[in-house]
């Protein structure tokens, strides 16, 4: 007997999931985005919100259910695009039926992004149209032109990204220096983009420069402007000590600029991480007005350095906190209250590591002890003022000179770089040509060994001029300051964080202060 098919015809649609014979409306809704926030472009984000509010009431069989925008966002990934998050949650909660966009890159610029999402809204009976290319993501071939569509998307903005990485590389290896004018402290955008002196702001930057110098921590620097109801770089009213150590560590503010500093790792995620040698870095000197002088900026970067946790870091605690040291151990002294609930309460000062392992014989110290040590100690300095002085124009100022060091710095900074293009070269040459793998390695381990060498010479000779001129200038600050100083009647802090280097403590007869030019008398 011969086979009798019949046709059952459909009576849902497969758009909508409603009968055919149905008149609800499709809630479609609009995605509009625009990847930078310039003037024309923002005139086309206008455009697209105008165009497709009045392009999708203007059907009757549609209804509107709102536009999704996204303003100055990249298409690369959806992390901070909350428009377009929004949209797709909307639509897999089922307030959209169809979502119209004007071209696949404004929808995404990323193939797995766009296809993760379509196939999400498509499991939700959401449709997508993209009005540029004309293709439905209902349609039997639309994802595999949306796959190709994407993938163009994806590679259009892969040499967006490219060219654009290029461009401000090059910026950077002609020496041209860009910084967040609106949250950079001390300077101002100037007429030819460069770096202008905000004289008001300086002030606060040598005074915070200054403050450190004396002896606060960034974390009291903070406080300190923080009560003072000083606002901070970006404007709020809570300073952090992290904006404090920006400012002390940035070399701009002695008129120099180290550019690339970070890297986009990659142009999907967007990626940023801080350049450790990856890419070359490019060093200005001198490319625009200093606020702070390169010697007072070099002996921040020691003090700086000499905070780091370990067994004797330094300290801004008190006054006196990383500033008496240990004649059995060379550990600092701290503070320990004595008496701390009776009227016979007292703050003393001792090893902090005096119980540790063998015992420090050295002694106690009281704050009234350690300040009658300073000002007997510091008269004795002052009567001797001009001998001192003397000593140093003829004996230490040559001592600390940096002139030999800094042409051999020069010399193997041109080393470095020489012996670097000629590895990248050995590397290249052994990539693309058959050469004796004995030979290469014998040549690439003799350049290494040549630019490691250079290297570790160039730290060292680096550390020797940074040293130098931090001591330099320290004494000669130290030197100005005692030609004008008469005779010191009481304590002061001013005076003993001015003048005073360390006290070391060996015995209670021999306690030995050493100032800042290095002088050392025995109290």
């Amino acid at each position: 007997m011969a086979k009798s098919v019949t046709t059952i015809p459909a009576t849902l649609s497969r758009f909508t999931a409603t009968p055919l014979g149905s008149t609800k409306k499709r809630r479609v809704a609009a995605y509009a985005r625009v990847s930078t926030d310039q003037e024309e472009q923002l005139t086309s984000y206008e455009a697209q919100v105008d165009y497709y509010t009045n392009y999708i009431k203007g059907r009757e069989d549609w209804e509107f259910a709102g536009i999704y925008t996204d303003e100055g966002i990249t298409g690369t990934n959806t992390k901070k695009r909350e428009g377009f998050k929004s949209m797709v949650a909307d639509a897999l909660a089922g307030k959209i039926d169809l979502i119209i966009t004007k071209s696949v890159s404004r929808f995404a610029r990323n193939t797995v992004d766009s296809l993760t999402t379509i196939r999400s809204l498509k499991e939700h009976n959401v449709e997508c149209y993209f009005e540029k290319e004309n293709i439905w993501t209902f349609d039997g071939k639309g994802e595999l032109l949306l796959t190709i569509m994407s993938s163009l998307a994806q590679e259009e903005a892969r040499s967006i990204s490219e060219n654009c990485t290029w461009g401000q590389r090059k910026r950077f290896a002609d020496g041209k220096v860009t910084v967040p004018f609106n949250r950079f402290l001390g300077y101002d955008r100037g007429p030819d983009g460069n770096l202008v002196v905000n004289r008001e702001q300086a002030k606060l930057v040598q005074r915070i420069y200054g403050m450190f110098l004396t002896g606060m921590s960034p974390m009291r620097i903070a406080k300190t402007l923080t009560a003072e109801g000083i606002p901070s770089p970006g404007g709020k009213d809570h300073w952090n000590p992290s904006n404090i150590k920006s400012i002390l560590t940035n070399e701009k503010y002695k008129g120099d600029a180290l550019l690339q500093k970070t890297y986009t790792v990659d142009f999907l995620t967007k990626k940023k991480k801080a350049n450790e040698g990856e890419i070359p870095q490019y060093y200005v000197r001198d490319n625009h007005e200093a606020i702070i002088s390169p010697e007072t900026f070099e002996r921040v970067q020691t003090m700086m350095a000499a905070r780091t946790k370990g067994k004797n870091r330094l300290s801004s605690v008190s006054i006196f906190s990383s500033k008496i040291k240990c004649g059995d151990c060379g550990s600092w002294y701290g503070s320990k209250v004595w008496h701390s609930n009776d009227k016979y309460r007292r703050i003393i000062w001792q090893c902090n590591h005096k119980f540790e392992g063998k015992k420090c014989t050295t002694p106690v110290l009281t704050e009234d002890e350690i300040k009658d040590i300073f000002v007997r100690t510091a008269n004795m300095v002052i009567t001797e003022k001009d001998e001192i002085c003397s000593t140093y124009e003829q004996i230490m100022a040559p001592l600390l000179s940096t002139s030999e060091l800094e042409k051999e710095q020069a010399e193997l900074e041109t080393e470095i770089n020489v012996t670097a293009e000629l590895i990248e070269e050995c590397i290249k040459e052994n990539a693309h040509v058959a050469l004796d793998q004995a030979d290469y390695q014998k040549r690439y381990d003799a350049l290494v060994a040549r630019f490691e060498k250079a290297k570790d010479r160039l730290t060292e000779i680096s550390d020797l001029i940074v040293d130098r001129l931090a001591r330099r200038h320290q004494i000669e600050m130290y030197l100005q300051e005692l030609r004008e100083r008469e005779l010191i009647t009481e304590f002061h802090d001013a005076d003993w964080l001015s003048m005073v280097d360390h006290i070391t403590v060996y015995s209670k007869n021999d306690i030995r202060v050493k100032f800042k030019d290095g002088t050392e008398i025995k109290a």
